[in-house]
Parts: C-alpha cells; structure tokens; sequence
C-alpha cells in the first residue's frame, strides 16, 4: 500500500517532468528476471533501493546493478564489489511495477519487478 501511495504522489508532483511512471524512494523487495537470446528466464529475489534523481540499485547477492533512469533511456553499470563487469545504455519501460529493458548487443532482456 505504501509503495501504491508513493507512485501516485510521485506521478501527481512530476508527471509533466517525466516520460514514465516510476516508484518512489525507499527500499523495495524484487524479483530481477534475467533472459538470455531464446532460453527460459532465470529469475530470482532482489532488494532494490530507489533513490533520488531516478537512481535504482539493485543487489542480487554479490553483484549490484547501479540504473539511472532518463527520459527514455537508462545507464546500467553492474558491479561485483568495487569492480566493474559490465556497462550499457539501454530504451527501457515500465510496465506497472515492472521496468524492462535489453542489452540489443547481448541478446539479454531484463526486467525487474517491485513487490509491495
């Protein structure tokens, strides 16, 4: 419920600002479901920090996908520790509480669902 009240507030104070819905700041629980060219998706748990300046961060074990959101694109930085293992920019949606995006070069879709 708190997740639902915060979309709304951040769609009512910003809509005009933005070219997607979004959530609002705090902690969120996920599921990040990974898919790879035509093989089944491979899913799993995920705690996922929305932050200011439409920042996410999303831990999945050891590894951290840092996303900042723009208008219609957004940079993803996976790190492992204080390493970097990968970087691209990518078109992303939301689709309700989910936010989707490829890596075209990788054949890899994305999406990350937020629980309430």
């Amino acid at each position: 419920m708190r997740a639902a009240r915060a979309l709304l507030f951040l769609l009512a104070a910003a809509a005009p600002a933005l070219a997607a819905p979004g959530p609002g700041p705090g902690r969120y629980d996920g599921r990040f479901c990974v898919t790879v060219a035509s093989a089944a998706p491979d899913c799993g748990t995920a705690v996922v920090d929305v932050l200011r300046e439409r920042r996410l961060r999303v831990r999945i074990a050891d590894i951290v996908y840092h996303l900042q959101l723009h208008s219609s694109q957004l940079d993803v930085v996976l790190m492992h520790g204080a390493m970097q293992i990968d970087g691209f920019v990518a078109p992303y949606e939301w689709a309700g509480q989910a936010l989707q995006f490829d890596d075209l070069e990788k054949r890899t879709r994305y999406e990350l669902t937020l629980k309430h």
